[in-house]
């Protein structure tokens, strides 16, 4: 007994120990700078609950509100800034880059503007760039790098400098009006997972070498003004080994489905609407084996539906409207999950 009352008091010497060491931390002064340097810059609504100098909390005040902070040795640093939904007006502030321990960068939905700076380079432990999006999958015991951007009115080309943010995982670029073409720096973020992009202005051809990236699951580029194929999108061999859900809807992608997009075994969203797309759909597609959703209307398809898809035990959903099939697209008997959404072939 006597053995384990020591054995808690040590433990408890030791959390005080620790507790008293966190509040002696002082704030990294480059963070204190920067934070204090966005703060007096724009005209943000949060700056009302920020109040004294020190973002991660001083004496009696707590931290700023949509600042995290950690201890690095005998500083405390400045690791999450979330401020979103605020009416943050005014240009993306160029001294969130001066914060080089980021991990997680969230400014979604404000009325920022102008281009992201080149010195967004500089956020190397940067993994989750948020902008207005929500998550598919949550991956459980995995660090998120993130930047969340999306929901503003940012302009101009995206930096190839974003190419350095090796560690990020979740890019959300979305709607806003980002131009030029899609930098294929992109394909050198190794732990890239979500890269979300539509409701932009970007045009040119998606860059193949994203298909390199070994653990994207989630490409949306809907929503803007992108031509090509996706022969081209995918001949990169051994492409897109991770992808769950690609989104190339309402864009100019033209020619047809190749039977190589069959490869991709992982994909359960497929979503191509609204594209000049045509030739036959290769049956080859319903052998994914994951293959939840179809996406295929408004294109300029032809031929028949292959039987394989009525057949297939997980789609759910295929819309077809708005294309050149033939009649004779509705099987026989009533599928059990299958909604095919074109009245024409109903009869």
């Amino acid at each position: 007994m006597a053995r384990r009352c020591s054995s808690v008091a040590v433990n408890l010497i030791l959390l005080l120990a620790l507790f008293l060491d966190l509040g002696l931390c002082k704030t990294l002064k480059r963070d204190v700078k920067a934070l204090n340097e966005i703060k007096a810059s724009l005209g943000w609504r949060v700056v009302y609950a920020w109040v004294g100098d020190d973002p991660c909390g001083d004496g009696d005040l707590p931290p700023w509100s949509g600042v995290t902070c950690s201890t690095q040795g005998d500083y405390r640093v400045v690791t999450e800034l979330e401020v979103y939904a605020v009416s943050i007006v005014g240009p993306f502030p160029t001294a969130v880059t001066n914060l080089l321990d980021l991990t997680r960068l969230d400014l979604h939905n404000n009325k920022l503007t102008g281009p992201i700076p080149p010195q967004i380079g500089r956020l190397k432990r940067l993994s989750i760039l948020h902008n207005n999006e929500r998550v598919d999958y949550i991956d459980l015991n995995l660090p998120d790098f993130e930047c969340n951007l999306r929901w503003n009115k940012l302009q101009d080309v995206i930096p190839p400098e974003i190419g350095e943010l090796k560690k990020l995982t979740h890019l959300y670029l979305s709607f806003n009006n980002f131009k030029g073409e899609i930098p294929r720096e992109l394909a050198n973020l190794p732990e890239l997972r979500y890269l979300y992009l539509h409701e932009n202005r970007f045009v040119g051809r998606i860059p193949p070498e994203l298909g390199t990236l070994q653990n994207l699951r989630h490409l949306d580029v809907g929503h803007n003004h992108l031509v090509g194929t996706i022969r081209e999108l995918i001949r990169i061999e051994g492409c897109f080994p991770a992808l769950r859900n690609l989104y190339l809807n309402n864009n100019y992608f033209t020619g047809g489905i190749p039977a190589q997009l069959a490869n991709l075994t992982n994909l359960e969203i497929l979503y191509l609407s609204h594209n000049k797309m045509s030739g036959v759909i290769p049956s080859g597609l319903a052998h994914i084996a994951r293959l939840t959703s179809l996406f295929l209307d408004h294109n300029q398809f032809s031929g028949r539906i292959p039987d394989a898809f009525y057949k297939h035990p997980f789609l759910k959903e295929m819309y077809i409207e708005g294309n050149s099939f033939r009649p004779g697209v509705k099987p026989i008997g009533v599928h059990k999950v299958l909604e095919v959404s074109d009245t024409d072939f109903l009869f």
